[in-house]
């Protein structure tokens, strides 16, 4: 694998710098219906599979414009990471203030209400908080093995197009965010990572054979 030479970071073989945010949902959405007009259709038929589909690729594709904005400021981010079940991580970011999974949820119009361990929409209770917890421990895994030192990963959340969004919690186990405050907030954590280390592990997470696990 190629690593980092002096701080920069080298191209690689199947590098996922390349995709492009909501790349897993466009080809499952294909395959779902490969016939382009019947899939225009589906996207806009209420109750359709391909209209969540749908939902959920307009919402990483609005988290990955908010992301785009940190790159040139120490960080990094990478879309669409898909692990060899099938399974994917919407986007992961690697800056100063440490590695981010952070899993796009799109709302629209809906309330959203986070506090302790549960989130609700509309009042209806969601698995949001545990799933993004395991997908963290997950990623964390799979970065430490490959980069051979410990690499913490925190979970966010990055809501979408919500009528309002509620968080009741001082000290959140995941951090549910409005998309449009995502960069503010990540970038104005505290710093935990130098930029050597920042290297090191964003050569390791765009390379997709530390993912085949």
């Amino acid at each position: 694998m190629n690593g980092t030479q002096g701080g920069k970071v080298q191209p690689l073989l199947d590098d996922l710098a390349r995709n492009r945010p909501g790349d897993a949902v466009s080809r499952k959405i294909r395959e779902l219906q490969p016939n382009p007009l019947l899939r225009l259709i589906g996207r806009w038929s209420s109750g359709s599979e391909i209209r969540s589909w749908s939902d959920g690729l307009i919402g990483e594709r609005v988290t990955g414009r908010r992301l785009r904005s940190l790159r040139g400021h120490g960080w990094f981010t990478l879309h669409a990471i898909q692990w060899a079940s099938g399974a994917d991580i919407d986007h992961l970011a690697i800056g100063p203030a440490g590695v981010f999974s952070i899993n796009s949820k799109r709302h629209r119009g809906k309330s959203v209400w986070y506090g302790d361990m549960a989130i609700t929409v509309n009042g209806v209770a969601q698995r949001h908080i545990a799933v993004s917890q395991s997908e963290a421990r997950r990623v964390s895994r799979a970065l430490s093995r490959r980069c051979g030192v410990d690499v913490p990963v925190r979970p966010v959340i990055s809501v979408v197009h919500a009528a309002k969004l509620t968080v009741k919690n001082a000290n959140p186990p995941v951090l549910v965010l409005d998309v449009k405050h995502l960069d503010r907030v990540l970038s104005g954590l505290s710093p935990v990572l130098t930029s050597d280390q920042v290297a090191r592990i964003y050569s390791v997470a765009r390379d997709a054979r530390t993912w085949v696990g």
